[in-house]
């Protein structure tokens, strides 16, 4: 595959909190033999999945806008539109994007298709989200939705013309990206 074959010789706990760091110890052994040792962090949440519900008749998509403490850290706007998206716990990737779409969204989806499995971070973080589109209508919107009040979760709804969101995307509306692929797989979907 590459110039070396890589083993994690150690895994040492740094922390616990939402996520938990690990820092590794890796061997590199090279082409010639030659052994280097690589220290990596890695955080760790648990894996995830994200829907992006659509609305063919009126041409919307449902997304959310909520604050990153990640963005935040890093010195950006922290309030980002995203798809609607949450932590597997003990679901299946599919249960997931129901339950997060009826917390988050206060909608049912239907015919949930799946996108693909990716890593969004994958040189610092462990966690594999699951992609899927859906269908939803306005008959399907239940209540108004916004998150759990458990969770402190401070969501707002978004609906919004397709075609408004994929521009966003180039303005820079839209930077997270999950809901990049998501909203062009959709373009491409149609």
């Amino acid at each position: 595959m590459g110039k070396f074959t890589y083993r994690i010789t150690k895994r040492e706990f740094m922390a616990k909190g939402w996520s938990s760091l690990s820092k590794l110890e890796v061997e590199a052994t090279g082409q010639d033999g030659a052994i280097t040792t690589l220290l990596r962090e890695v955080a760790d949440h648990g894996d995830g999945a994200a829907v992006l519900p659509y609305d063919k008749a009126r041409g919307t998509v449902l997304l959310v806008r909520q604050w990153r403490a990640g963005v935040a850290f890093g010195g950006h706007e922290p309030w980002l539109i995203e798809a609607c998206a949450g932590l597997l716990d003990a679901d299946n990737p599919q249960d997931c994007v129901r339950r997060e779409a009826l917390e988050e969204l206060g909608t049912q989806i239907r015919n949930i298709r799946h996108v693909s499995d990716c890593f969004t971070s994958p040189g610092a973080v462990s966690e594999r989200i699951s992609l899927f589109t859906a269908d939803y209508a306005l008959a399907d919107r239940i209540h108004p939705g916004g998150g759990l009040d458990a969770e402190h979760e401070d969501i707002e709804v978004i609906e919004r013309p397709l075609a408004e969101a994929l521009s966003q995307i180039k303005s820079g509306g839209i930077v997270d990206a999950k809901t990049i692929i998501l909203l062009q797989h959709l373009k491409l979907e149609m």
